[in-house]
């Protein structure tokens, strides 16, 4: 069955929250449609739009806080024989222009991942079908949209469509990184995650440079301060919980025994990163008070929210830091694939 619309994966949980976001961005957008949720399923289709493409250029996926990836949605293609799942496919492209790729997806859900398997033999059959038909390009053609086919099961499959400039370059929008041997805490991983997201090549490149300094509000063990000083900044670690010595052996993290939320900088940083288990209101107004003082000049920090109304709270906390910061500044916020029930912020 043909549509229109959006598509959007979250993470397994989140879909209530993910759906509560577009639903109120796309009516500030002057759209109404509505969000079709299945509690842990990881993805959230936007439906009863007249024009999808228009919503997707209104609800830009860096804008977005709870998608990992934001397609628009072209067809639900269901009840498909297992002997023959490409035709009805094919059937359900015609007309929807052409792609410059293929990628056959399952939902990061404990059911979706059943659907491994089936993705990747799917995916392997349908690409040359698809490049016989001429729905798709002979090789990978980065300027055209890319076909998704999310596989829902044996007999069931979500089509849409990327702007490669306007989506996640991850399948199911999650970067693959690995846990280094070394590293004081898994949280690493967050803050290695959040360089890559919510940063580009450009930004990492001109905003982390060696000798630059950084604090790390809420350090121990010191999983953030670790990940900063491998990429040679100095970091001033605040925490009154001891540092873990893989931290310290870097050289160049200053341990500093003091709370978070009362120690100041001696002099302005380049950076401020924090992870600290707080409400996330306390936690906004705190990083906001460091913009407004001019203690940094770009922050990294995690905002943990609370069991009911997370997309209402995400809202305001977001709100309350703009508000109080005291300049204009360029505010980018999603919850990871690393993140629990927390999202994390750049600012700068």
């Amino acid at each position: 069955m043909s549509t229109d619309g959006l598509l959007a994966y979250c993470r397994p949980g989140f879909e209530p929250e993910l759906a509560a976001e577009l639903s109120e961005r796309a009516a500030l957008a002057g759209f109404h449609g509505y969000a079709r949720t299945e509690r842990n399923s990881g993805y959230v289709p936007f439906l009863g739009v007249e024009d999808g493409a228009a919503l997707s250029r209104a609800l830009p996926w860096s804008s977005l806080v709870f998608a990992r990836q934001k397609l628009r949605l072209l067809a639900d293609v269901a009840g498909m024989d297992p002997k023959d799942r490409i035709t009805p496919i094919m059937e359900a492209l015609g007309g929807r222009g052409r792609h410059g790729e293929v990628w056959v997806e399952h939902p990061e859900s404990d059911e979706g991942k059943q659907l491994a398997g089936l993705a990747r033999a799917f995916g392997n059959a349908l690409r040359p079908a698809l490049r016989q038909r001429g729905l798709v390009t002979d090789k990978d053609e980065p300027r055209l949209p890319r076909l998704h086919v999310l596989m829902l099961a044996g007999d069931h499959a979500l089509l849409a469509s990327a702007d490669r400039n306007d989506a996640s370059p991850w399948p199911l929008g999650v970067p693959r990184l690995r846990a280094h041997a070394d590293a004081p805490s898994r949280s690493a991983l967050k803050l290695e995650e959040a360089l890559m997201c919510l940063l580009t090549d450009k930004e990492r490149e001109a905003f982390i440079q060696p000798g630059m300094t950084a604090a790390d509000l809420g350090a121990a063990p010191g999983g953030w301060s670790w990940v900063l000083a491998r990429r040679h900044v100095r970091v001033f670690a605040v925490d009154n919980g001891p540092m873990a010595a893989s931290a310290m052996d870097t050289g160049v993290i200053e341990h500093i025994r003091a709370d978070g939320f009362r120690w100041q900088p001696p002099k302005p940083l380049d950076w401020l990163v924090c992870d600290m288990v707080e409400s996330p209101s306390k936690v906004a107004a705190r990083m906001a008070t460091w913009f407004r003082e001019g203690w940094c000049k770009r922050a990294i920090f995690n905002l943990k929210l609370p069991m009911k109304k997370r997309w209402d709270e995400t809202r305001d906390c977001l709100q309350l830091f703009a508000d109080q910061a005291g300049r204009p500044l360029d505010v980018r916020a999603r919850q990871l694939y690393h993140d629990r029930e927390e999202i994390t912020v750049y600012a700068g």
